[in-house]
């Protein structure tokens, strides 16, 4: 609960520090009130005092590792995010509701009643619905916000009719109540709870991105700032994924047989969209955009396939997706600052203008792609295993297929870095980003060479 407080205070803090004219202390104390989270969150780790607060949240293993997996995405998008806002003026509220936005994520990832998983999911999406819009002069901008506001209302409806619903059905919003509704009362559920959990389906992969629910992702992940991009793509999908299989691996596994067919469905469906819009985009941006939809879907393997790996499955994947993903916008970030274009043609050349993006860009590419020695192989492998043991060959073999064609778009960046001609000036990297790529590229081949250095944590 301490990693709640000391963000919560944190993002007051630097509000007031913009109000007070002192920019130069906006990174410093971000990043310090970040690592005081985290080591709130790893003195938990060995102290589980169980659901906390009349069983509103509980901070355990599963809840602390994706809440120190979604502060340290955060902190590596601060750390690139020096300078990138100083123009506008807009700094410390961008800090500030980023910060809201990812305590918004940690009660998501701890929630153990329904109201505490509501209010998450308002703090971490009406921060961002603001930070999406964030450029007030630019029109894409305004748009991406708005798009993104009414359609996160309606889906917001949806979370919270279903929630009314399993609550009139069994008269609680705690998690360990409604879990035992349907241990005693096998074959005499109601009606409303069924209802209430398509709802919540419905509620639920509209913040994941899941296709039919992913009509807003594209346009709002393309008007958005790069940063704001990454920031939804990565933190906001591991957390809501988290909330998503902590409520369907615990409380209604024993209604899998209900709600399985309708995650296969969405699943299928996202992975072809995904994958097939992907193939048809030219620009880098919105191709990861249509990327993150597909990489929602082989994440819903580990909902689909249930099971005791299956919060280790999506932590791996979550991490692996977050390290390349950054990397990806990182070196998007600094081409567009060169080129001003967000195409894939803005990365001709790039192996000769700087050598060392591009091998950061090209681990990033491989990884996403699931190729193997990198983070990215290991998490497929975790979700395709997973898959395997519940004998679901069909789906397996439609993941293939999509995995393949995803390695084709994947690799249209690196063909334009190594084999196109440009004449453009040279990519400055500054020390920031070169430490961010560092890290990230690092960490995503040490997982991939040796996966036991993470599969042994977790």
């Amino acid at each position: 609960m301490g990693a709640i407080i000391t963000l919560s205070i944190l993002a007051l803090v630097v509000l007031y520090l913009g109000l007070f004219k002192a920019k130069t202390l906006l990174l410093p104390v971000s990043i310090l009130g970040f690592l005081v989270a985290i080591g709130f969150l790893l003195n938990d780790w060995t102290a589980d005092k169980g659901p906390l607060f009349s069983g509103m949240v509980h901070f355990d293993h599963y809840a602390i590792a994706f809440s120190v997996l979604c502060i340290v995405v955060t902190l590596c998008i601060f750390i690139i995010s020096k300078g990138y806002f100083d123009e506008g003026g807009q700094v410390a509220e961008y800090y500030s509701l980023l910060i809201f936005s990812l305590t918004g994520a940690v009660l998501v990832n701890s929630y153990h009643n329904f109201s505490m998983l509501f209010l998450g999911i308002e703090i971490m999406s009406v921060a961002l619905y603001i930070l999406v819009g964030i450029r007030k002069r630019d029109k894409a901008s305004n748009e991406a916000a708005l798009k993104y506001f009414l359609m996160g209302a309606f889906s917001t409806g949806f979370l919270l009719f279903g929630i009314a619903l399993l609550y009139g059905a069994t008269g609680s919003f705690n998690l360990d109540e409604i879990k035992a509704y349907v241990v005693n009362n096998p074959h005499a559920i109601s009606p409303l709870f069924y209802g209430g959990i398509l709802l919540l389906i419905v509620g639920l992969t509209f913040k994941v991105g899941a296709a039919p629910f992913h009509f807003w992702t594209p346009d709002v992940y393309d008007g958005a700032p790069i940063l704001i991009t990454s920031y939804m793509s990565t933190v906001v999908k591991v957390a809501s994924f988290a909330g998503l299989l902590r409520l369907f691996s615990y409380s209604l596994l024993p209604l899998q047989d209900f709600w399985e067919p309708v995650f296969l469905i969405i699943a299928i469906i996202t992975l072809f969209i995904g994958n097939i819009s992907a193939v048809m985009q030219s620009s880098f941006k919105r191709m990861l955009a249509y990327s993150s939809i597909s990489h929602a879907g082989y994440m819903l393997f580990a909902i689909i396939a249930v099971g005791a790996s299956s919060a280790n499955s999506i932590f791996a994947y979550g991490l692996a997706y977050s390290l390349a993903t950054i990397v990806a916008f990182t070196g998007l970030i600094l081409v567009k600052k060169t080129t001003g274009s967000e195409h894939f043609e803005a990365f001709n050349g790039l192996g000769k203008r700087n050598p060392m993006l591009a091998f950061a860009m090209t681990v990033a590419m491989l990884s996403l792609a699931g190729i193997p020695l990198t983070a990215g192989f290991i998490g497929k492998f975790m979700m395709f295993s997973s898959v395997m043991e519940d004998y679901h060959i069909v789906l397996l073999i439609l993941a293939v297929i999509n995995a393949a064609i995803a390695v084709y778009y994947y690799l249209k960046v690196v063909v334009a870095m190594y084999f196109r001609d440009s004449e453009e000036s040279c990519v400055n990297v500054q020390w920031n980003y070169s430490f961010v790529l560092l890290l990230a590229v690092g960490l995503t081949i040490l997982i991939g060479v040796y996966p036991d250095c993470l599969l042994k944590l977790i």
